[in-house]
Formats: structure tokens, C-alpha cells, sequence
């Protein structure tokens, strides 16, 4: 498990992160959006202890990472700026990785780059951005790791090449119970793999939730009468409603709760037209962000 308490890191006067905690269980896949400059980088490299925070404490299996090879033995970081050692091939840095992680696995190695098409003994420096990526997660996923963190993960890779991966690291996570943090800007590259999300907004964690609580609590009612209303009738019958707008007879509302609950008490109010619509990931994320008094348009 890895766990946070108040993690600050300033950079001069800059700060990257601000009282950040949070715990991520073992054998899960953790994702973590925000725009540029939310702190994603910083958060990830305090993990892989490349950074010192200037405050706070992190822990991995109850150990404190900064400065432990015992316990970065464990990690694998691909950042979003790849590093390669200077006019090397994949094989030659296989064999400086297999140097560093005492369980870089060779044969696995091996069926990655036939799986990915690349050939190994191939300089990097004639490899495209997708391909110095996959290079880098291919070496990553051959350390056997039981932490991995991926900073834009899928940025440069085509969609086949990008639903690989995503098959890759949801098979770690269930054959050797790994634990991946995946940052991107993208919501809708995290909705289909990750089991929590969370939110930085200028140094600090504002929300972070169970992706299936997330979308489950959370729906879309269209909701119509054939006379005149006031939506103060929705009022009375005691529905966690986050969002409201009435265009002529129809009503869209986004409402918190049960789904059943809740439509009954809609229809016991006799409309023409009721329907309830699962929310996209983008769609709770921007609701849950209005209701802590955010609007994603300080994002851009």
C-alpha cells in the first residue's frame, strides 16, 4: 500500500504540491488527472523518490521511500520525458535495467518487443515518439515491478498500441497483484482502467473518489409535464439534486442517490416523460468539481 500524509514539495517560490494525502491499496490501478502544472510530475517522481518533499511523509509497505533501494527495487517510473542512455538500443538498456532491478525478467522482455514489433537492436534515437514510449514501457513491464507509475502514459501512442498497454497493465494488476498510478490530462483514457481517480488542482488534491461510486451515484434525469411548473415541486421530496435547468415543459436535473429510490419519487409526481442517463466520467468530474466551488474552466 502506499500512503501520503501532507506531502509538500515548493520549487523556489513555486509550489508543486500542498498538503497532499491519500492511500492507494495494493493490486489496484490509480489514476490521476489535472491540468498542466497540477503537481502530476512532482507527485509521481516524491514517489519514486527522485524528489525529497519538503514536508510530509511518504511510505511504500510502511517504509519511507526517499533514499531506500530496497524499496525502489519495487518501483518502476516512466516519466512523461523519456531518458535513454546515449546512443543505446532496447537490449542495451535491458541489460542496464537487469543491472538496477534484480527481477528484470529477459524472456518477458523478449515476447514484449515481438509483441510490439520493435526491434531491440535497433538505435532509439531512429525510433518515433510512440515508439521511444513503447520501448520505455516495454522495459518497465519486463522489471516485474510491484509498483508502476506512468506519467501521460499513453501520449504518442496510436489506439491499438494504446488498448495493448491498458491490456498489459490490467494483467499485471491481476497476475502479480501490481499496483499502477496512471496520470493524464485525458479523463477518458483513465474511465476504462482505473479503479479510483483523483483530481489535482494547482498543487492540491480536491477530489478523489471509487470510479464505480463516481459513476454510480451519480445519473442524468430528463424529466417533462404537459402543464405548467415550478421545479420547486422537486424540492419537497427530498432529492440530493446538484444541478438544475428548466427549458419550457422539460427539466434536466443531475441527482446524488439511489437510482430507484429516486425515479419513484420523480413518477409519484405524474410526469409525461421520465428518463434517467448514466453520467460520462467528464460529466461527475465537472458536477463534483462545480459543487467544491471549482469550475473547469480555471483548468485552462
Amino acid at each position: 500500500m502506499i500512503k501520503t500524509y501532507n506531502i509538500t514539495k515548493h520549487f523556489g517560490d513555486f509550489t508543486a504540491l500542498n498538503n497532499v494525502s491519500c492511500s492507494i491499496d495494493r493490486g489496484s490501478i490509480y489514476g490521476m488527472v489535472g491540468s498542466n502544472g497540477a503537481g502530476k510530475s512532482t507527485f509521481l517522481r516524491l514517489l519514486s523518490g527522485v524528489y525529497r518533499a519538503d514536508n510530509g511523509k511518504i511510505f511504500i509497505n510502511d517504509e519511507p521511500v526517499y533514499e531506500n533501494p530496497d524499496v525502489k527495487n519495487r518501483i518502476c517510473y516512466v516519466p512523461d520525458e523519456l531518458f535513454f542512455l546515449q546512443g543505446s538500443n532496447m537490449n542495451r538498456m535491458a541489460k542496464f535495467y537487469s543491472s538496477v532491478y534484480s527481477r528484470f525478467d529477459y524472456e518477458r522482455f523478449n515476447d514484449l518487443t515481438k509483441k510490439f514489433g520493435l526491434d531491440p537492436s535497433k538505435n532509439l534515437n531512429t525510433f518515433s515518439k510512440g515508439m521511444k514510449r513503447q520501448a520505455a514501457i516495454i522495459l518497465a513491464l519486463s522489471c516485474k515491478p510491484d509498483y508502476m507509475f506512468f506519467d501521460e502514459t499513453f501520449d504518442g501512442l496510436d489506439p491499438v498500441i494504446r488498448n495493448l498497454v491498458k491490456s498489459l497493465i490490467c494483467s499485471d494488476v491481476i497476475d502479480y497483484n501490481l499496483t499502477a498510478i496512471i496520470t493524464s490530462h485525458s479523463l477518458r483514457e483513465l474511465e476504462d482502467i482505473c479503479d479510483q481517480l483523483a483530481l489535482l488542482h494547482k498543487g492540491g488534491l480536491v477530489l478523489e473518489n471509487d470510479i464505480n461510486n463516481l459513476k454510480t451515484k451519480q445519473f442524468k434525469v430528463q424529466i417533462a409535464f404537459n402543464h405548467d411548473y415550478d421545479t420547486d415541486i422537486f424540492n419537497s421530496l427530498g432529492l440530493n439534486i446538484h444541478n438544475m435547468k428548466k427549458s419550457g415543459s422539460v427539466t434536466n436535473m443531475i441527482i446524488k442517490g439511489n437510482h430507484d429510490e429516486t425515479i419513484a419519487k420523480l413518477n409519484s409526481l405524474k410526469p409525461v416523460l421520465i428518463e434517467a442517463l448514466p453520467l460520462t466520467l467528464e460529466e461527475v468530474f465537472t458536477y463534483e468539481m462545480e459543487a467544491l466551488g471549482y469550475s473547469f474552466e480555471d483548468f485552462e
